[in-house]
């Protein structure tokens, strides 16, 4: 992994940044070093619990964002400026995955930035979310999101971008959208060149190779994250024929597949294990169900532990996360990855830094 050295981390500004829909918190650790995160925002109650387990300094608001009083956070703040201000807003409403046909009403949940950005006016915004926030069918929220900020003086733009968290140090592929901007032109960075390109990407044996066997049940004895799920002996049958390092059910003789599968060609994903010379597919809440995605392990038969889920979402191995392991998973899969937001964070840290030294 791609870790910022403790030269550069001490060479940064102690800049402020607020944490808009954080989650377990994968955005304020990625910032550590580069920004102060002062305020989080996030109204999971599993999540929450380990966001204040794991940055006990930060002022958290475990509150509905549409609900809350920015003036509470105006009080905290108090007379620092505010350098950034992330919106992660919920992804789902914008996934590829979502298949329901009715709106979904959390499409609006990134308005609220603007809400925030009026009172706290941070010198930067950055957003993150998948891709698919870009198709024409969701134009009406971005359009709007833009001539709103538009409004409150954020006429730089960066953006918006697509890219991929596997050209930024993650094991992972998972295409993100970005976008960042700013009321002054010389505080919009310039985003990143790729510090993992084709060819050089963190693969799954990198990340989890080094991690104990299991089989299905077995547990490791030092990591409470490290368990593999109990799997059904007719799922078991399944996994003895789906070949080792990126097999797929395709591998499966005619009695053993799935009948929903037996007519079905799409989703090719579903019981496919990894592979180890490769980056992961796209981790989801979902990701230790290998009914949900390519989830299965390269080797051992079973689905990937929580452990394994983290390290591909370029956790520390001494982060802690919170609730059953379903609700882990979540907070895992929905997750921004560690250090694709520590690159980011870096040069947005450079950038201000310039400005601040050209002032």
């Amino acid at each position: 992994m791609i870790i910022m050295t403790n030269t550069q981390q001490q060479s940064m500004p102690n800049f402020t940044a607020i944490d808009l829909f954080c989650g377990c918190g994968a955005v304020t650790q990625g910032l550590k070093g580069i920004f102060e995160v002062i305020v989080a925002v996030d109204n999971n109650p599993y999540a929450s619990e380990s966001y204040r387990v794991n940055h006990p300094e930060v002022n958290f608001f475990e509150e509905d964002i549409t609900q809350l009083d920015v003036s509470k956070i105006l009080r905290v703040v108090g007379n620092q400026s505010i350098d950034l201000m992330v919106v992660c807003a919920p992804c789902q409403p914008f996934s590829s995955q979502n298949h329901t046909k009715n709106t979904d009403d959390r499409v609006n949940l990134i308005l609220q930035a603007c809400r925030f950005a009026k009172v706290l006016k941070p010198r930067l915004i950055l957003f993150e979310n998948v891709k698919g926030i870009i198709a024409s069918k969701h134009s009406s929220i971005t359009q709007k999101l833009k001539i709103d900020l538009k409004k409150l003086g954020y006429n730089h733009w960066l953006g918006p971008l697509s890219v991929d968290a596997a050209d930024y140090g993650v094991p992972q592929r998972r295409k993100r959208f970005i976008m960042v901007v700013s009321r002054e032109k010389n505080a919009l960075p310039t985003f990143p060149n790729p510090t993992s390109p084709e060819g050089k990407r963190i693969k799954v044996e990198d990340a989890i190779g080094d991690l104990p066997p299991l089989s299905s049940g077995e547990r490791s004895d030092n990591d409470p994250l490290h368990f593999a799920r109990k799997h059904k002996p007719i799922a078991l049958r399944r996994f003895a024929h789906i070949k080792k390092d990126g097999g797929s059910r395709f591998d499966l003789p005619t009695n053993l597949v799935l009948d929903c599968h037996k007519e079905h060609k799409g989703h090719p994903d579903v019981y496919g294990r990894m592979t180890w010379n490769a980056v992961a597919p796209t981790l989801t809440t979902g990701c230790t169900d290998m009914t949900r995605g390519r989830f299965l392990h390269p080797r051992d038969d079973r689905a990937i532990t929580l452990r394994e889920a983290a390290r591909l979402q370029t956790f520390p191995d001494n982060y802690i996360f919170k609730g059953c392991p379903q609700e882990i998973a979540r907070q895992i899969g929905n997750a921004v990855p560690v250090e694709f937001v520590r690159t980011i964070g870096h040069t947005m840290g450079e950038s201000l830094k310039e400005q601040k030294w050209s002032d």
